[in-house]
């Protein structure tokens, strides 16, 4: 057991998710590194603890129940709780895909670990976030998954129609919205978070953001004090519309 906050963030081994793991380790955090691969997790893992982050390695595949009960399991009996559940794994389609040509097999194959799996890890977690003082849940959203900026055609957003990434981001938002409202009397706040354009093996080089700027309003999320917001969407800590 330990005092201090319980975090996992799932697909932390790099990109966004590995930045958020950092600031929570900086933060102070006992930091549970979610990552589907050994070998890259052990690599994260361990880069984290070179910079001074009680960082430990969860082998975590958000699209494989075992996988998921193994997790809870062993941070059941390690911890006791979980106090910060940050949903980030997540994956992409070809952004050449026109909505018309986007086969239904692919859109399925982003759907698993961006909407499915992300809602059987909170299932699974939620037991232990309500033994927590303040538990929080962050889902990794984007500005793509904004119904409101993707039918807006002067919206930077406007031009880009990913027909299973973005609708995939919608439904987190949905997942949102209904989690928060489950747990509106509860000490457990549930928000999604754009992290913006960022510069990772998701976002492309052309990305003008980076990780580090990703990660802050997941992390400011992560921290909210029991005043915070709930059931909302947020990029650079400010309200995005749905």
């Amino acid at each position: 057991m330990t005092e201090k906050t319980v975090s996992l963030v799932t697909g932390a081994n790099k990109g966004i998710g590995f930045e958020i793991a950092k600031r929570l380790g900086a933060l102070g955090h006992c930091v549970l590194v979610g990552s589907r691969d050994k070998k890259r997790g052990q690599a994260a893992t361990d880069q984290l603890k070179a910079g001074g982050a009680d960082a430990h390695l969860l082998i975590l595949d958000v699209t494989h129940q075992p996988s998921i009960v193994r997790g809870v399991n062993f941070i059941g009996q390690e911890y006791g709780r979980l106090d910060v559940l940050v949903n980030n794994a997540a994956i992409i389609h070809d952004r050449r895909l026109k909505p018309s040509e986007t086969p239904i097999d692919t859109i399925r194959e982003v759907f698993e670990p961006n909407f499915f799996g992300l809602i059987a890890v909170t299932q699974a977690f939620l037991p232990l976030l309500r033994k927590s003082a303040a538990g929080r849940v962050v889902n990794l959203s984007s500005g793509l998954g904004s119904l409101t900026l993707q039918a807006d055609p002067t919206s930077p957003f406007a031009d880009f129609k990913l027909l299973g990434y973005d609708t995939s981001k919608t439904a987190v938002n949905a997942v949102t919205v209904h989690f928060a409202h489950e747990l509106r009397d509860t000490a457990i706040k549930v928000n999604s978070a754009c992290p913006g354009w960022i510069k990772t093996d998701m976002g492309g080089a052309e990305a003008p953001g980076t990780p580090e700027q990703g990660a802050d309003t997941p992390v400011w999320l992560a921290t909210l004090p029991p005043d915070g917001p709930t059931g909302g969407f947020f990029q650079d800590r400010k309200p995005m519309p749905w």
